[in-house]
């Protein structure tokens, strides 16, 4: 849950990054809210566009399973791992 959670907050600031490195580029200081203040309504739409993108991307391209879900259960006193059939 953590990895997808990370993976979600990356794409969401790749465009802060992406623009940060533009200003450190163009020789301005990236640390003044003087440079970001116009851009910053962008750079949050962009971010949840990356975002959201990404979402809707791993649901319709994600693997699916076909059949019916056994959980684990025991056998013969031996655990058998939950499956689909």
């Amino acid at each position: 849950m953590t990895r997808a959670i990370l993976q979600e907050l990356v794409l969401f600031l790749l465009p802060f990054v992406a623009f940060a490195l533009y200003l450190l580029i163009r020789r301005r200081n990236p640390l003044l809210w003087s440079h970001w203040s116009n851009q910053s309504v962008w750079l949050v739409i962009a971010g949840l566009a990356f975002v959201v993108i990404s979402l809707v991307s791993a649901g319709l391209l994600a693997d699916r399973q076909t059949g019916a879900y056994v959980p684990s259960h025991v056998e013969n006193g031996r655990v058998v791992p939950g499956q689909f059939r």
